[in-house]
């Protein structure tokens, strides 16, 4: 009995696979290409060119402009912190009116950070000697975590191609807003240090 309900199942499937499938495929060809499509080239379709930075030898202000100061540091502060760095890379400021090879922009604000501190405070006891013997011990520390605001000083230095004006290297850093006049420039002068840390990029 058993064997013969398995036959019917067995010829029932086969007769299934055999029947017509009732989805057709059907497609509409592809609309023809615009005529302006052949000498059209689509640059999204290709990388990048890599960019060759050992050809900026020299720069200039972008658009003739010194950067904004503030009353942290001044324009010129700014201005002669940004020319050191951009001098320790190779790149010298250009002083007539040819077109430099590249262009620069650079501005510092303040702004707010939290800062975490986190202190281990030790506690604990020793008990000493008694008719029984030595006594007992016991130490731990617990961790307390502090948390203030201080304010920053956060630079920013931006370079662009001079002959095409795309940005070419952007990067910022920051240095402690406090202290005395000298150790604020001390400070500015290592921020845009750390900010053109890695350029040009290897």
């Amino acid at each position: 009995m058993k064997r013969g309900a398995g036959l019917l199942l067995l010829c029932l499937s086969l007769g299934a696979c055999q029947s017509q499938n009732p989805y057709v495929a059907d497609s509409k060809p592809l609309p023809p290409a615009p005529a302006q499509a052949a000498n059209t080239v689509d640059r999204s379709a290709y990388p990048a060119p890599v960019r060759d930075y050992g050809r900026y030898r020299n720069w200039a202000w972008r658009d003739g402009r010194l950067p904004a100061g503030s009353a942290w540091a001044d324009s010129a502060q700014v201005a002669e912190a940004v020319s050191d760095a951009l001098d320790q890379r190779g790149l010298r400021p250009v002083h007539d009116n040819r077109r430099a090879d590249l262009s620069v922009s650079a501005d510092l604000h303040l702004e707010k950070r939290l800062r975490q501190v986190r202190d281990d405070y030790a506690y604990g006891g020793y008990g000493g000697y008694n008719r029984y013997g030595n006594g007992y011990g016991m130490y731990n520390t617990v961790p307390i975590v502090r948390t203030y605001e201080v304010e920053v000083v956060v630079v920013r230095v931006h370079l662009f191609d001079g002959a095409s004006g795309q940005p070419v290297w952007s990067a910022s850093a920051e240095a402690s807003s406090q202290g005395s006049l000298s150790e604020r420039v001390d400070a500015l002068r290592q921020a845009v240090e750390n900010a053109l840390a890695a350029y040009p990029p290897s």
